[in-house]
C-alpha cells in the first residue's frame, strides 16, 4: 500500500499540487463552524446564524459548476485568482462585521451570498489536475483515493481549527483564517496548473464526445445518482445517529459515531487505492453502491450507541470508495475539456442528497419511529442503482442513431 501511493507523491507535478490544494482546501473545513459562530456571536441569534450559513452554502453549491466550466473555459491561471480574490475578500469583509456585535443582519445575508458565489472549485480543479499528471488509469484511481482521504480528513481538522479559535479568542478569528488559507492555497494551486491538452483523435476514428451540460449529465447519470444517493443516505443517518444519542442519554456521544465514520471512509479509501481491480469502474461503483445502503440499513438494528457505531464503521468502509469510482468515472465519461465541471457536478449531486434527505427526515421522525427511519436511510443510496450504466461486452459497439 505505501509503495502504491508513494508512487503517487512521486509523480512529476505532485509535490507542487498537494500542498497547495491542501491549503486552499482546508478554508473549507475552517469556514462553516466559525461562520456559524461569528453571526451568532453578532447578532445573538443562532436561527439567524443557521439560515446564513445555509444561504452560504446552497448559493456555493448552486453555482459551483458554473465556476468549474470557467475554468475548463478559461483555464485555472486566468480563473482562479480572481476568484480567490473576490472570495477572501468578502470574507475579510464577513471578519470585520461579525468583529464586535450590532451589525444588521441584512449586510452580513449579502456579504455571504457574495463569498458563496466567489469560492474558488478547488476540488475539481484538482482532480483536473490528477487527471494530466496521472496519465495511467491506476496511477489515477490512487491518486483520486488519495485525494478523497485526505479531502475527509480537512473536514475534521478544519472544525476542530475553528473551535479552537473561537474557544481561545473571537469566533470571527475562523473567517480570517478561512480568508488567508483560500486566498493563499488557491494563488499556488493557479500557479502550479497544467493547462488542460487538447483531446486526441480516437483511434477508431469516433467522434469525441459531446460537451454540453445536457450531454455531461446523461453521460454521466451513474455516477451522479451513486453521489446524490451517498449523500442523501449519509446525511439522514448523521441526523438519525444524533437523536439516537440523545434518546440514549448521551447526545454528546455522537461524536464517536461520526469518529468511526470517518475512519472507516479513510480506511476504506486508502484500500480502494492501494488494491488492483480487475472490474470495470462502472461495475465496481454498482457494487459500491449496493453495499453502501446494506451497511446503512444495518443501523435500523442497532441496540446501542457502541453497536451503532460499529455499524459507522462499516457503513464508512464503503464511503470514500463510493465517492472516489463516482469522480473516477465521471471523468471517464467526461471531455477532457469539460473535467472541471463535471468533478464538479458530482461534488453538486452529493450535496443536493445532502440537503434534500436533511429536511425529509426531519419530517419523518415526527411520523414514524426510529428504526424504520433509519431503515429508510438505505433507500436513496438503493434507488441511485437504477441510475447504473448498461453493461457493454469487450468488443460490442452500441448503436448509435443518425
Amino acid at each position: 500500500m505505501s509503495t502504491s501511493y508513494l508512487a503517487v507523491l512521486r509523480t512529476p507535478g505532485a509535490a507542487r499540487l498537494v500542498p497547495a490544494a491542501l491549503l486552499g482546501r482546508l478554508s473549507y473545513g475552517t469556514l462553516p463552524l466559525s461562520l456559524l459562530l461569528a453571526v451568532a456571536d453578532t447578532t445573538g441569534s443562532y436561527a439567524r446564524a443557521g439560515w446564513l450559513t445555509a444561504v452560504f452554502s446552497a448559493v456555493s453549491v448552486l453555482l459551483f459548476p458554473a465556476r468549474a466550466g470557467l475554468v475548463d473555459r478559461h483555464g485555472p491561471r486566468r480563473t482562479l485568482p480572481p476568484m480567490a480574490v473576490g472570495y477572501a475578500a468578502a470574507l475579510l469583509a464577513l471578519t470585520a462585521a461579525t468583529w464586535h456585535p450590532g451589525t444588521p443582519y441584512g449586510p452580513l445575508l449579502l456579504l455571504a451570498t457574495a463569498a458563496g458565489a466567489l469560492a474558488p472549485p478547488l476540488g475539481p480543479v484538482t482532480r483536473a489536475q490528477w487527471s494530466i499528471l496521472a496519465t495511467d488509469p491506476e496511477l489515477r484511481r490512487r491518486a483520486y483515493s488519495l485525494d478523497t482521504v485526505a479531502e475527509e480528513l480537512l473536514y475534521v481538522t478544519g472544525p476542530l481549527l475553528a473551535g479552537l479559535l473561537a474557544a481561545t479568542g473571537r469566533p470571527a478569528l475562523g473567517i480570517l483564517l478561512s480568508a488567508a488559507l483560500a486566498l493563499t492555497g488557491t494563488l499556488a494551486l493557479a500557479a502550479v496548473a497544467t493547462p488542460v491538452p487538447a483531446a486526441a483523435p480516437a483511434a477508431d476514428g469516433a467522434a469525441p464526445p459531446r460537451s454540453g451540460t445536457r450531454h455531461l449529465l446523461g453521460r454521466a447519470r451513474q455516477p451522479l445518482s451513486a453521489a446524490a444517493g451517498a449523500g442523501a443516505g449519509l446525511a439522514a443517518f448523521s441526523l438519525l445517529a444524533a437523536v439516537f444519542a440523545a434518546r440514549h442519554g448521551r447526545p454528546a456521544d455522537v461524536a464517536w459515531v461520526e469518529a468511526a465514520l470517518a475512519a472507516g471512509s479513510a480506511t476504506g479509501g486508502l484500500v480502494l487505492g492501494a488494491t488492483d481491480w480487475r472490474a470495470p469502474a462502472a461495475t465496481r461503483l454498482t457494487v459500491l453502491t449496493a453495499a453502501l445502503a446494506a451497511a446503512l440499513a444495518l443501523a435500523a438494528l442497532a441496540p446501542t450507541l457502541p453497536a451503532l457505531a460499529a455499524v459507522a464503521a462499516l457503513t464508512g468502509l464503503t464511503v470514500a470508495p463510493t465517492l472516489t469510482t463516482a469522480y473516477l468515472l465521471t471523468d471517464e465519461l467526461a471531455a477532457p475539456a469539460e473535467r472541471t465541471r463535471a468533478g464538479a457536478w458530482v461534488n453538486t449531486s452529493f450535496n443536493a442528497g445532502s440537503s434534500t434527505a436533511t429536511a425529509l427526515t426531519g419530517t419523518l421522525l415526527a411520523h414514524l419511529p426510529l428504526p424504520v427511519c433509519l431503515l429508510l436511510a438505505a433507500t436513496p443510496p438503493l434507488a441511485a442503482l437504477a441510475g447504473r450504466r448498461p453493461l457493454q461486452r469487450p468488443g460490442e459497439r452500441r448503436a448509435r442513431g443518425c
